[in-house]
């Protein structure tokens, strides 16, 4: 199967950035935020990143109906099965889980078990199982969305040879400034360590996988999308289409990505204001924590008067 799955650290830009590929008619889009870890993910990244945005690890003895079942996949269990306390209540989704399950043992069925073999079937069964998708009938690429996924991005990349991911960097002044706005948001202690371990995982891989591995600034997609996103097109070998200057779902376009994510108005000027929320003591913390990613992002100038 072939692959592109983007990740980006908490108000990063992710969820934003996975709504612009939304529309384009080449690529399998998943609906909301692919949470595909498991419970059995266990290693010294756990105690940081919640288990549901990391890439999987199965217990490969199990059934395929408990290897699927065990796919946290929060965002899309809870709209398909509790329409009436999910977020995306408003949104018409004709979509039945246990008919995703049924397409999913159907696909797994007699082959040998793999976590990236798993991954390609629940991608696959999803869209065979979202009845009012709008298609295109060109699609040959699927994308999800995972925050933080890119601390995986070797295993990711290593197991699914056709694989890319693309990671999404945000100045971490607007980024904290937006995780701040939930309900219970980390302390900027905790906020910026997870930042910088996203950053150091994205550039390793990049290294390591220098053609399957992408890196962009949010800075610039809100300063261009097509242009900025263009690169990933070719290199999986799609077109770079209009659709990519318009963030919708399931084709619909969207006035604002929330509550898909965070970030209501996706442009510079709101991106500049979002960090000008902050104090001047919250300013000088993050630069002290933020280090030298600030120079590899060259975020350095980021506060400087306009």
């Amino acid at each position: 199967m072939r692959l592109l799955m983007i990740s980006a650290m908490y108000e990063n830009g992710g969820n934003a950035t996975h709504r612009l590929f939304d529309g384009h008619p080449e690529l399998f889009v998943y609906p909301f935020e692919s949470q595909l870890g498991t419970r059995f993910v266990n290693d010294a990244l756990t105690s940081m990143f919640p288990l549901k945005y990391r890439w999987p690890t199965f217990d490969l003895d199990a059934s395929d109906a408990d290897n699927y079942r065990a796919i946290i996949d929060e965002e899309c269990k809870v709209r398909a099965r509790t329409p009436h306390v999910s977020k995306f209540r408003h949104v018409a989704f004709e979509f039945s889980d246990d008919d995703r399950l049924q397409r999913y043992l159907g696909l797994v069925a007699g082959k040998k078990r793999s976590a990236s073999g798993n991954v390609s079937a629940f991608f696959k069964a999803t869209f065979d199982a979202w009845i009012n998708r709008r298609a295109s009938g060109r699609e040959r690429v699927y994308v999800g969305y995972s925050p933080i996924i890119v601390v995986d991005a070797q295993r990711i990349l290593t197991q699914m040879p056709d694989a890319h991911v693309l990671h999404v960097v945000r100045n971490p002044w607007s980024a904290y400034a937006d995780t701040k706005k939930r309900p219970v948001p980390l302390p900027l202690e905790s906020y910026m360590l997870g930042w910088c371990v996203c950053q150091h995982a994205a550039l390793v891989a990049k290294r390591l996988f220098p053609d399957r591995m992408h890196i962009v600034r949010f800075e610039d997609i809100l300063a261009g999308s097509s242009p900025a996103l263009s690169p990933i097109c070719t290199a999986l070998g799609i077109e770079t289409t209009p659709s990519l200057d318009v963030p919708s779902w399931n084709g619909e376009p969207l006035q604002e990505v929330y509550p898909w994510g965070t970030i209501r108005t996706a442009t510079s000027d709101a991106n500049r204001a979002t960090a000008d929320e902050l104090g001047t003591e919250e300013w000088h913390a993050i630069r002290d924590h933020a280090g030298l990613w600030l120079h590899v992002f060259d975020y350095e100038r980021f506060l400087d008067p306009t």
